[in-house]
């Protein structure tokens, strides 16, 4: 069985180095564009639940607050596990071995069907964790009703990321993008008719969200078997008919690749969720000045990012493709690429950073302090595209254990506890409050590139010319 290579092109031994670099930046952006539609367009969902939850209600916007504090890490979790299929996938497909494909993808089912159980039983018996936070009983009442309905998607949203370590995994990332569009504008209409009762159905408010994405996602799935089990470049794969029963050995290897991606990620979202915990203190504007400041480099950040996912793969294709030489070569260039990007967003932010600010508030306390930390938000770009490039590019040669522990250790070890004695205390200068947190983030960011950087650096293999093996395809 031959499976499409076009997503995927392949250096030649004629090719000069500059053309090299230029083809490898321009299938990270036929790989990466897609990635980065589909990121926006799941972001899209937030905003839409976080919006319409608002109309409803302050208790309702409360509740599917504190239900997605509950789920989203849980999921980030999961995501980052089953996102080790991707390099696999892509690997097993440079290396021409088709019948190794399969056994992953339903492997990785296996997996989210576990992990479905585990979250599900986790989010039902929320209460003893809302008692704890104190919530009032209308708002706790909607973040448990929210969760109950949201519960019964999980198999399908889990299910939806193991296909798409498949898709992706064969280079066909604009797969994703086009079905998480379709999600999004499915989950809109149904929001709207939930949350308000619309089209005599009964207005259940924040609770309405929880259906809705649940709904949206299993239309989705639904949709995308359909188009799985009819396109051309999947038929050959014969996913239906070749069902396979668990195997230890490639469950192994899925869970301690993905492993360490899934709590890198858990450690990285935790660490900025406690870093506005502990900013309440400072009062309401400061909370509201840094949460714009980090929606907006959040938003930035979905470039890098998303080349980060197109780079995994690639890098992995070439390793299985026995192109070491043009993966080292696409991983060093890649971050030259990561810098440039970063250094325009860090100008932008620095020149524009009061305009920025004004877009989210009209209310002037607010605005200087979002002013104030955009400018630490440029400052630390650089060091977020670093490390982002390199522990993707690490992911892409299947090096993803050490690259937790030196994430753990920037985030955990320098960052936060830097970051609360500059906001806190008085040891080192006078406490800066806010400010703090962001030049922690800052050096536990350049920490992680600093140490990413050098062990992309140590991944040994000639850089002149491409290497042997498969040709352009």
């Amino acid at each position: 069985m031959q499976i499409d290579e076009t997503h995927q092109p392949l250096s030649t031994a004629d090719e000069p180095l500059l053309r090299r670099i230029k083809k490898e930046w321009a299938t990270l952006a036929v790989l990466g564009a897609p990635i980065l539609v589909g990121q926006l367009a799941q972001m899209a969902n937030g905003v839409i639940d976080t919006l319409m939850a608002g109309r409803a209600g302050a208790d309702d916007l409360t509740g599917v607050a504190i239900g997605n504090s509950l789920w989203i890490p849980l999921f980030l979790f999961t995501i980052g596990m089953l996102n080790a299929t991707q390099p696999i996938i892509s690997q097993h497909k440079g290396a021409g071995q088709p019948d190794k494909i399969l056994p992953v993808t339903w492997n990785a089912f296996y997996i989210a069907m576990i992990a479905s159980v585990i979250a599900i039983c986790l989010l039902v018996n929320v209460s003893p964790v809302l008692s704890l936070l104190n919530m009032e009983a209308n708002p706790a009442r909607i973040t448990t009703g929210y969760l109950n309905a949201f519960v019964w998607g999980l198999p399908a949203i889990l299910t939806l990321v193991t296909l798409r370590g498949l898709t992706d995994g064969l280079g066909q990332t604009k797969i994703f993008m086009y079905f998480s569009i379709m999600t999004a504008c499915i989950n809109a209409p149904l929001n709207y008719i939930l949350i308000f009762g619309k089209l005599g159905m009964p207005a259940l408010g924040g609770i309405g969200c929880g259906w809705a994405t649940a709904i949206s996602n299993w239309i989705c799935l639904i949709c995308l078997f359909i188009y799985l089990n009819r396109a051309k470049a999947f038929k050959q794969l014969h996913i239906w008919q070749h069902r396979m029963l668990p195997n230890k050995k490639s469950i192994r290897e899925i869970v301690r690749l993905g492993v360490p991606i899934g709590f890198t990620i858990f450690v990285e979202s935790t660490m900025f969720a406690f870093v506005a915990l502990l900013l309440t203190p400072f009062g309401a504007e400061t909370v509201a000045g840094h949460q714009i400041a980090l929606n907006v480099v959040s938003v930035l950040f979905m470039v890098p990012l998303s080349l980060g996912f197109a780079l995994t793969l690639r890098i992995s294709f070439l390793q299985g493709a026995k192109q070491p030489n043009t993966a080292r070569l696409c991983a060093r260039s890649s971050v030259v690429l990561v810098l440039v990007i970063s250094s325009v967003y860090a100008l932008l932010l620095y020149i524009f950073s009061e305009n920025i600010a004004s877009l989210y508030s009209k209310e002037a306390g607010v605005i200087d302090m979002a002013t104030h930390l955009l400018a630490f938000g440029a400052a630390f770009q650089l060091a977020d595209g670093i490390q982002i490039a390199c522990i993707s590019a690490l992911r892409g040669y299947r090096d993803t254990r050490v690259p937790m522990f030196i994430m753990v250790c920037s985030f955990w070890g320098v960052g936060m506890p830097l970051g609360y004695i500059l906001a806190y205390k008085d040891w080192i200068v006078p406490s800066m409050g806010a400010s703090g947190f962001w030049i922690g983030l800052i050096a536990g960011l350049t920490h992680a590139a600093f140490w990413l950087l050098l062990r992309l650096l140590k991944k040994e293999h000639p850089l002149p010319g491409p290497s042997n093996g498969h040709q352009a395809a």
